[in-house]
């Protein structure tokens, strides 16, 4: 999996950077949503406007800096489910925004059914991207795991925006739409995997008269 190794790499850049930061004082919140906000702008706009190979550098950089905040939090000893939750919500706001602005872009500057076919890849990936996490989270929720997958949050963006690179360096825009399709359905695999790990832990259906189904 690519997670690990981008986490073990953005340990090893970004550690001075988080303990400077500890020390003027910031807060790992902050950190967090003004990471957000910056990946966001800078997706809906670089990338529409065409910029690719500088979009998908700076995205890069502000995706592996979004782990500055954990790294804050180890250092100050203020980990909680609080800043847990707030930094997997503003993950879902980054992701959103980089598949939207690629979506955006090859509906501007992609002719016919290639621009078509590339926007809708891209809205499936951003729909199923929020989906790989709501079937872990759902099942912790119920006392389970789900940590099984193909295609976690790290490998997704980092194959969107080599993508983003390549056809910004001079590749043929097809290259993106090929990456789309085949993260889309990675995506897709590590949904039904979570979904046999939990089944396979709650031991399948209920049978009638075991009691009432919980509100979904």
């Amino acid at each position: 999996m690519l997670s690990t190794n981008a986490r073990g790499f953005a340990r090893a850049v970004f550690g001075p950077a988080a303990r400077l930061l500890v020390r003027l004082g910031v807060s790992p919140d902050v950190v967090t949503v003004t990471g957000t906000v910056l990946t966001s702008v800078a997706a809906l706009t670089l990338l529409p406007m065409g910029h690719l190979t500088v979009g998908a550098l700076v995205l890069g950089a502000l995706v592996v800096a979004d782990n500055l905040d954990g790294q804050m939090a180890r250092l100050t000893g203020t980990e909680s489910r609080w800043g847990a939750f707030l930094d997997s919500t503003m993950d879902r706001f980054a992701d959103a925004a980089i598949f939207s602005g690629v979506a955006v872009w090859a509906l501007r500057h992609l002719d016919g059914t290639l621009g078509n076919l590339t926007a809708g890849l891209a809205l499936v990936c951003l729909v199923l991207g929020a989906v790989v996490p709501y079937a872990k989270a759902r099942a912790e929720s119920l006392g389970m795991t789900a940590n099984v997958g193909l295609a976690e949050r790290a490998d997704r963006v980092v194959v969107v925006l080599a993508a983003v690179l390549l056809v910004g360096l001079g590749l043929p825009a097809p290259v993106l739409t090929v990456a789309l399709g085949l993260l889309a359905l990675a995506s897709a695999w590590t949904v039904l995997q979570r979904m046999r790990a939990v089944y396979v832990q709650s031991g399948g259906p209920r049978r009638a008269g075991t009691g009432t189904e919980e509100a979904r």
